[in-house]
């Protein structure tokens, strides 16, 4: 046995009504930007809506496709806009409706769709109904939010942010009652169960659509229906599933991208079980993890696992893979055995980790700076079958700011430029919306302006990536095929979709390796193959390939009549 298989589907993806639908998610380049620390365009130290429009053609030459924005609403901002006080409108700090309009349209003509982070699990309790929730027992905002005269019993792991809070239950004084927080006391748990918050939902998802939004970034899905809400054991098919059947009714190319860190069993009932027509696709939590205890071991096996469970999906669904985001680096779903691993190579200081679950670090520093390790990490990224996610910043190896607190050292300005601010803003440094980034990661050693013009940069090698990634659309809609072989330290996988298929190799290792690997018989009889990354062609003998690998080398192979076509 030589090669382990999935499978999955290929044809146009049917919209839930019967009709076939745009399924230009299946091999996205999501862009995942903060507005705030972004483009600041009139220099009062805010990122802005007007920045972020002005900043597009950056994202249209990297390749993206899909430009992800956090949260726009009006907001508290005690959680960098997750703590909203509307579920609909811009932040006036981040410009206008109006200009989001602008953006959208912009980005169209590039090619590129937007899509907002939709918070939906709770409100700041500065939201106008929860001062009113609290106030008046008899406000028909009362049962918008969980109220409860004693706490209800709490599990582990139902407190989101440990260490921070200590309970999900806070009392308030003013109700005289304890409501309901998952996250942190000033975020209150909407009621989902009453119908009047799901309309309330529902408007404002309409109103984003209509100003050119493309679908949403769910944000914390399985609290949606948590212990302790009112509709607590919910199934949550039926509610996601009204979600994207109205999203695909104002717009037909809607997506819904949820964050659900669960195992793939469970992750299959988000997707809406066999029938696929709830979350549209969903972050792969498992890879991602699987990524760096793999990494940190030096050694392909958990990668090689992860693949192996991932769910196969239908042509309605798909995975979304990534390496970080603007939250924590979790690695929750590994053993503590793993996770002690993991924090030993990756976060050896306290002060890198975050509720005993995550790192607080960017992908760089993470990695030592090293440009090999980056690279391999890039390649092996865009190599995972799904939609690609890339965080702002990670494309030119930014740094982090450990001195800031919780999960902020990651959101930091973008650096454009040398010289003060990075290009970010002309404003004062103390009055940025959050510090520059200084030392050796600061803009005068890492910048976009000055690796756009080094054909050896990592934004080079990255923007590379992308193009080839584009170029391959069995990355999207392939099968994976995890090639067997004697090396602990090599990834072996291909990705086949129809006659076209590229096969990956990875060295996770830091010392030179040779490794002989069967050709899947799926790929067909080979003699040659050619390296799409350098152009070096290696002779197939009997079906197999010697391969002699640097430290931590990367391979995307095929026939050379692709390449050549």
């Amino acid at each position: 046995m030589t090669s382990r298989e999935g499978s999955r589907g290929s044809a146009p993806a049917p919209r839930p009504g019967g009709a076939t639908t745009d399924t230009w998610w299946k091999d996205a380049v999501i862009y995942c930007a903060d507005v705030q620390t972004f483009q600041d365009s009139d220099g009062d130290g805010q990122g802005d809506l007007p920045g972020m429009t002005r900043r597009l053609d950056h994202l249209h030459d990297l390749g993206v496709t899909c430009l992800w924005l956090l949260p726009l609403a009006p907001t508290a901002d005690r959680d960098d806009g997750y703590d909203v006080t509307a579920l609909f409108g811009v932040d006036p700090r981040l410009g206008t409706v109006s200009d989001l309009r602008d953006l959208t349209r912009a980005a169209a003509a590039r090619g590129i769709r937007v899509v907002l982070d939709l918070v939906i699990n709770h409100t700041s309790v500065d939201h106008p109904w929860f001062v009113q929730a609290r106030r008046d027992p008899a406000s028909r905002y009362r049962d918008f939010y969980v109220w409860r005269d004693e706490p209800a019993p709490e599990d582990p792991g139902d407190l989101v942010v440990p260490g921070v809070e200590s309970s999900v239950w806070e009392y308030d004084d003013v109700a005289g009652a304890y409501y309901l927080h998952h996250f942190y006391r000033h975020q209150a748990d909407l009621n989902l169960g009453n119908p009047l918050v799901r309309n309330e939902i529902a408007s404002a998802m309409v109103r984003w659509l209509r100003c050119g939004v493309a679908g949403f970034r769910i944000d914390s899905v399985p609290f949606l229906f948590a212990k302790g809400a009112d509709g607590a054991g919910t199934d949550p098919r039926p509610y996601l599933r009204q979600l994207r059947e109205l999203a695909l009714r104002v717009r037909p190319d809607a997506m819904l991208l949820g964050e659900v860190n669960l195992d793939y069993p469970t992750m299959r009932t988000y997707f809406g079980g066999s029938s696929g027509d709830a979350l549209t696709m969903q972050f792969d939590f498992g890879l991602m993890q699987a990524t760096y205890l793999a990494l940190a071991r030096s050694d392909a096996g958990p990668l090689e696992r992860a693949l192996g469970e991932r769910l196969s999906l239908g042509p309605m669904n798909q995975f979304a893979t990534f390496l970080r985001s603007h939250d924590e680096l979790t690695i929750d779903r590994l053993t503590p055995q793993e996770q002690d691993e993991v924090f030993a190579k990756f976060a050896p200081d306290p002060r890198m980790r975050i509720y005993g679950r995550g790192v607080r670090r960017r992908l760089a520093p993470l990695l030592d700076g090293d440009p090999a390790r980056l690279r391999l990490a890039y390649s092996l990224l865009m190599s995972m079958p799904g939609a690609l996610v890339l965080y702002y910043g990670d494309e030119i190896g930014m740094g982090d700011d450990l001195s800031l607190p919780d999960r902020m050292p990651v959101r930091t300005p973008m650096q454009w430029a040398p010289g003060p601010n990075g290009g970010f803003s002309t404003a004062e440094a103390e009055h940025l919306a959050r510090p520059v980034v200084t030392g050796t990661y600061g803009p005068d050693y890492v910048n976009v302006l000055m690796q756009q013009q080094d054909p050896s940069s990592l934004l080079s090698d990255v923007r590379r990536l992308i193009r080839l990634r584009r170029s391959s659309h069995e990355v999207g809609w392939g099968d994976p095929v995890i090639v067997e072989h004697d090396a602990e330290s090599v990834l072996a996988h291909a990705l086949v979709h129809g006659r076209a298929w590229t096969l990956f190799v990875h060295h996770f290792g830091d010392e030179d390796t040779l490794v002989d690997i069967p050709v899947p018989p799926r790929l067909g009889a080979q003699d040659v193959l050619v390296d799409a990354l350098t152009g070096e062609r290696h002779r197939v003998h009997d079906g197999r390939l010697a391969l002699a690998l640097a430290p931590y080398g990367r391979l995307w192979l095929r026939e050379v009549d692709r390449e050549l076509a």
